[in-house]
């Protein structure tokens, strides 16, 4: 009989319900892991609201990122052993006690990291590292703007602009939020409730990069305060899918427009991300010059309250579960 452990049940989404299901086993390459934190990511809510499926053959239990303890290690598995403590991106399965971890995107916790600020890291700083590096090839003294800049994503992607030597400008909702994100170093907060960000943007010099966690009307606006040679990712779709695209100005200032999924990309481009995560950002993680950014903390019981927080842009930073 196989054995069982408690997770949200996805047969009741959008209900978040915690029950029993069959205890996952580590595959060739991978390890199970005893679950103590997961992060909460846009994606979850979308994904319980019936939007988002995960893709074929995995976990349709909710959760993209995990930390917790080694308990079984599949063939293959070289470099870890039960009882190691571990951090990581998974496809799916985090919000439940135990879930399966591929060891190419498994990290080694520090102990300076508690489980909820490890459980915090994969999803958003392998995310920014890859649209800001990797796709976006933000250069130092080039321009930045960042929707949604008091989010976890956010918040990564100001202190990675900032390492790369970018000047970061933020569009936030509130004075609070913009105070926050210039405490992590953003060089200027637009209020979009107050201030029309084009008009802004375009003041300072325009734009190079703009990371767009927003989607919808704001595709065309964005082109609108973007450089010549400037770059677009939109990995978001806050505002929904549908945009109006000036092909115009896209070939008059030779615009790039890309979308961009972490969740969808093969497992070799997710384990160079998870690379960069332990080599590149850890280490200054872990001397306190890139921060975690962990805003709250709810306990796998309060799901549906911590669902409803990020839902209603409460945080900044990071949302955390704790399991155990």
């Amino acid at each position: 009989m196989a054995e069982t452990m408690n997770a949200i049940l996805p047969e009741n989404y959008p209900q978040l319900v915690w029950g029993t299901l069959p205890r996952p086993v580590a595959g060739p390459g991978q390890l199970l892991v005893r679950v103590r934190a997961a992060g909460i990511n846009r994606a979850d809510l979308v994904q319980a609201a019936g939007h988002y499926p995960p893709p074929p053959g995995e976990s349709t239990v909710l959760g993209l990122e995990i930390a917790g303890e080694v308990v079984a290690v599949g063939d293959g598995a070289d470099g870890f052993a039960v009882g190691d403590a571990v951090f990581g991106l998974v496809p799916g399965g985090g919000y439940a006690e135990y879930c399966v971890l591929d060891a190419l995107l498994a990290v080694r916790k520090p102990e300076a990291l508690d489980w909820f600020e490890a459980a915090s890291l994969p999803e958003v700083w392998m995310t920014v590292w890859l649209n800001l590096v990797e796709l976006g090839e933000l250069q130092a003294g080039q321009r930045l703007l960042v929707h949604a800049g008091a989010s976890g994503i956010g918040a990564a992607a100001i202190q990675l602009g900032k390492r790369l030597g970018a000047d970061v400008v933020v569009t936030i909702g509130s004075k609070e939020k913009a105070d926050w994100c210039t405490a992590l170093g953003a060089d200027r907060a637009i209020n979009y409730r107050e201030q029309d960000f084009v008009a802004e943007v375009k003041a300072g010099g325009g734009a190079d990069l703009i990371l767009d966690t927003v989607g919808g009307d704001y595709l065309g606006r964005d082109q609108l305060c973007l450089n010549r040679d400037g770059r677009i990712i939109v990995i978001g779709l806050l505002r929904g899918k549908a945009a109006e695209l000036n092909l115009g100005l896209l070939l008059v200032k030779r615009q790039r427009v890309q979308g961009s999924a972490l969740r969808s990309q093969p497992l070799a481009v997710k384990a160079k991300l998870a690379n960069a995560l332990a080599t590149q950002l850890l280490p200054d993680i872990i001397a306190g010059r890139l921060k975690p950014s962990l805003d709250r903390v709810f306990d796998i019981a309060d799901v549906r309250a911590a669902h409803a927080y990020v839902a209603d842009n409460r945080n900044q930073g990071k949302v955390v579960l704790r399991l155990a």
